[in-house]
Order: structure tokens, then C-alpha cells, then sequence
């Protein structure tokens, strides 16, 4: 059963809230660590989640233009546009704004939470972070990125089943894939950082679909 919209807010709410707080114990050190992203330090990657809040509908059509509507160039002229910004200036933006607005409210605030959990785990992958996921978050994150335009997990999980060994889901037909539901939510996203977190016969093929 697909969460309702007021709980997916207060879900979207408790998932920033849990980025900031980890925001605030970087170092500046950390701040300029590569993430998993491609060619994103840890600010770049805080700089793109906080960085469509501000924006007002026109503003919001004014990057899209500028980005040629193509989503990587749209990231990436909202990344420039926070270049400037100090973390301490990325995190009072993240603390301002714990419940999304604009286009990361949509979907009853489901982007701001897919969004947040996948690029929080691209900085504490890298940084070795660990962190343990509320079930209920990763369940609606996991079920919400199979479709996503900018996921697409199920694409990357084509052909494979995926099955989680710390919460209750599973998805496709194949071979398997098993390991946790956070790694499971990374190699769908389409990071190869996790492969070596999974297991089982359908592995190979999932690795060919994400690499």
C-alpha cells in the first residue's frame, strides 16, 4: 500500500531533517570529498538537493530552459548557481527548508524523499558513513524509484529479482539479487558503489545494466 500524501510529507520532513543533521557533523574537510555522484563533491551534491526550493515557477522554467531541458545540464546549473555558498551557508538552507517546497514537494513531498535518501547514501557511501534507514521511509523510497523518470530502477533492474533481507520487498522476475534495501536502492539509482553489498545468481546481470 502506497503511503498518503501527508505521510510521505512528514516522512519527506523526517528524511532532511536526518540530512542536515549529518551536514552538521562534516568536517570542512569532508565538505570536499568526491561523492558518488559523478564529478560532484559532498557541497555540490547538497548544493542540487536544497537548490530547487528557492526556485518560483518561472524560476524554475528560466533553469530548465537554460539547462536545455536536459535533466543532467538542469542539475548541474543549479549546482553553479549554489557555488558560492559556504556549508554553513548549504546547511542553514537545508534547516530552513526541512519541509520541501516547490519541485521537490510534488508527488505529496515523494521527490524530496527519493532525492534525499539516495544523494544522503552518495555522501556516506564515500565518507564511510553507515546509517541505518527507517523501514517505512526505504519500503516507500523502494517502490517509488522503480518508476521514477530520474531513477529508473526498474530499467536498471530489468531481467533480475531484487530481494531485500532487512525489510519486507522484493521486485522483478529473474534471477535474484539479494542484499540490503539501501544497497538494493543504490544499484537501482543506478551506483555501482553497492554491487559488492549484494549477492546472488542475477548479480552479473545487474551489474552489466548499471555500469
Amino acid at each position: 500500500m502506497k503511503p498518503a500524501a501527508s505521510t510521505t510529507m512528514q516522512m519527506a520532513c523526517e528524511e532532511r531533517a536526518d540530512f542536515a543533521a549529518l551536514l552538521a557533523e562534516l568536517s570542512p574537510e569532508q565538505w570536499e570529498q568526491p561523492s558518488l555522484c559523478d564529478r560532484w563533491r559532498v557541497r555540490d551534491v547538497v548544493a542540487h538537493v536544497i537548490s530547487y526550493d528557492e526556485l518560483s515557477r518561472l524560476g524554475l522554467i528560466r533553469r530548465f530552459t537554460k539547462g536545455g531541458f536536459l535533466p543532467n545540464r538542469v542539475n548541474a546549473v543549479g549546482v553553479a548557481e549554489y557555488a558560492t555558498r559556504s556549508p554553513e551557508q548549504l546547511c542553514q538552507i537545508m534547516r530552513a527548508h526541512i519541509e520541501p517546497r516547490g519541485l521537490p514537494a510534488g508527488f505529496g513531498g515523494m521527490i524530496a524523499l527519493v532525492d534525499g535518501m539516495i544523494h544522503q547514501q552518495d555522501i556516506r557511501r564515500p565518507l564511510k558513513l553507515g546509517r541505518a534507514i527507517p523501514p517505512q521511509r526505504l519500503q516507500a523510497v523502494l517502490d517509488f524509484a522503480k518508476y521514477a523518470p530520474t531513477v529508473r530502477g526498474a530499467w536498471h533492474a530489468r531481467g533480475v529479482r531484487l530481494v531485500a533481507t532487512d525489510v519486507d520487498w522484493s521486485h522483478g522476475n529473474g534471477p535474484e539479487v539479494r542484499g540490503t534495501g539501501e544497497a538494493l536502492l543504490m544499484a537501482m539509482a543506478g551506483r555501482c558503489d553497492p554491487l559488492d553489498d549484494l549477492s546472488g545468481p542475477g548479480k552479473n546481470n545487474l551489474a552489466e545494466h548499471i555500469s
